[in-house]
């Protein structure tokens, strides 16, 4: 089991310092665009950006993981796995090629739709360029992660957020080509990751096969309701801010504020969850080929328990990690010239803890996620994520009116943890894993507590050195009691990481 374990960590390695790399570099954008850019112009491209996650799912309809799947079986009974790659492929090429063109279209109207202006047409004909070119890397990126290249997977992501990194400088402040560099330089990207990914179409051929393309629609399909609605717990909540009253802006946050505002400062403060987003991500790239090659080994069950304690506990950690200092970080005047986001967008600083929390049950979801697909029961996935959405979707409606931002985080946390409680009961009924839930809920619990208590001491800490102290103390405390209920697990990673060290 520890062998096969290694295996998990070497890959979330590989995958977690380039997604880390690539995603720290992405994140330097984040600080130009709200120093260089209003914080309007910022709300139309948060509305845009969380519109292109959304019809990203659409655009792949689940061909991603039902290619993994199905190559996977291929791969134990002989089969050419070329015409999978081909087929699933020229699907792509085509519907997405289809569907871009329809945007590009009808642009004004699709403005109108998401909330904002005809006039900013133009905006949303680049996000179906860059949809487009996205598409077309879905297979061969599946392709990389299955036969495990995960440096070549890495190369190919890092540089092309490089690409979008160096262009969109460039664009933004010598050239001040404003919100239409930031478009630019992700469709810029985007081409470059297309072009470092060239060799993996050394298997296409020209072949097509319906009988395969309707295997992977079988698994694949039930994946776009579920990964629409799952977007939808942490996308929804701009696509209702945007429709806020200007009544209610300026009895929340007083004059001077539109909805395009509210929405760009939300983004913004929002984007600073990657600090939990990437280590999920991370792990779902090596988690779902992993326990699909190992979900008949004897001790897989066991195997999976230890691997849901390790990475919900390093979540929990990390959230409140980022509770305690990020806010601090953000408003950190460096130099005495720069701040990450100007004082304008510190109204939405108090969502931060909320969005944190949120991650911690998405990657509960994630780790269960891994029972249904073991087991075929993709069915199930709408009903949970269905589920998360709804209640995502009725509490933004009812608390965004009363409470802005931060009704909206609230609502992302509700959401997140029907669909987190949801998935529990389906997957662990088709496939039973016996789960330290209880301890599970009493960190959890202590996490929160500890935030609260930071929450009161901050009012009253005037001095910078008092407050690290008393957060790190307290996050010390927090990884005491961890390791004292999940000695185990623990024990685990102990041993991978001094095998490692004295390897070196």
């Amino acid at each position: 089991m520890f062998s096969k374990l290694k295996l998990l960590f070497k890959d979330t390695v590989i995958y977690g310092s380039s997604t880390i790399l690539a995603r720290s570099l992405n994140y330097l954008l984040v600080p130009l665009y709200a120093n260089k850019l209003s914080t309007f112009d910022n709300g139309v491209q948060t509305i845009i950006y969380a519109n292109i996650a959304l019809a990203n799912v659409l655009f792949s309809y689940g061909l991603e993981t039902s290619y993994l799947k199905v190559v996977s079986d291929a791969s134990d009974k002989e089969r050419d796995e070329t015409r999978f790659f081909s087929t699933a492929f020229l699907s792509l090429f085509i519907t997405s090629t289809l569907f871009a063109l329809f945007i590009a279209v009808f642009a004004p109207s699709i403005s109108r739709l998401i909330g904002l202006a005809p006039t900013d047409y133009l905006f949303v004909r680049y996000a179906a360029l860059i949809l487009w070119i996205d598409t077309l890397l879905v297979i061969p990126f599946a392709e990389l992660r299955l036969k495990r290249k995960a440096l070549q997977f890495a190369i190919a992501r890092v540089v092309g957020v490089i690409a979008v990194v160096i262009s969109a400088v460039i664009l933004i402040i010598p050239f001040n080509a404003g919100l239409q560099g930031v478009f630019i330089s992700q469709a810029f990207g985007s081409l470059v990751t297309l072009l470092l990914v060239i060799p993996v179409f050394s298997q296409f051929r020209l072949f097509f096969s319906g009988a395969m393309l309707r295997d992977m629609l079988r698994i694949g399909l039930p994946y776009v309701p579920t990964g629409i609605a799952g977007l939808l717990i942490h996308l929804i909540d701009r696509n209702i801010l945007i429709r806020i009253s200007a009544s209610e802006i300026e009895r929340i946050y007083g004059k001077g504020y539109q909805a395009s505002d509210i929405v760009g400062i939300y983004g913004r403060i929002a984007a600073f969850g990657v600090v939990l987003q990437l280590f999920i991500q991370v792990f779902r790239f090596a988690w779902q080929p992993f326990f699909l090659q190992h979900a008949k080994d004897p001790d897989a069950k066991r195997m999976f328990q230890h691997v849901l304690s390790i990475s919900t506990l390093f979540t929990m950690f990390l959230a409140l990690a980022a509770s305690f200092f990020v806010p601090d970080l953000v408003r950190c005047h460096y130099g005495g010239r720069f701040y990450l986001l100007p004082p304008r967008y510190w109204i939405g600083l108090s969502i931060l803890p909320w969005i944190f929390l949120s991650y911690v049950f998405d990657m509960v979801s994630t780790n269960l996620s891994a029972g249904l697909l073991i087991t075929g029961n993709t069915r199930y996935l709408p009903v949970v994520t269905f589920a998360g959405a709804a209640v995502t979707a009725l509490c933004c409606w009812w608390l965004i009116p009363l409470s802005g931002m931060d009704g909206a985080a609230f609502a992302i946390v509700g959401g997140t943890l029907i669909m987190c409680l949801v998935m529990a009961w389906y997957s662990l009924k088709l496939y039973p894993v016996h789960h330290d839930w209880l301890k599970l809920i009493l960190l959890l619990v202590t996490g929160i507590a500890l935030a609260w208590v930071n929450s009161l001491a901050g009012l009253e800490l005037t001095q910078v050195v008092e407050g690290i102290a008393l957060k790190t103390s307290m996050l010390v405390v927090y990884l005491v009691i961890a390791v004292a209920l999940f000695r185990e697990e623990v024990s685990i990673v102990a041993l991978k990481v001094g095998n490692k060290f004295r390897r070196k």
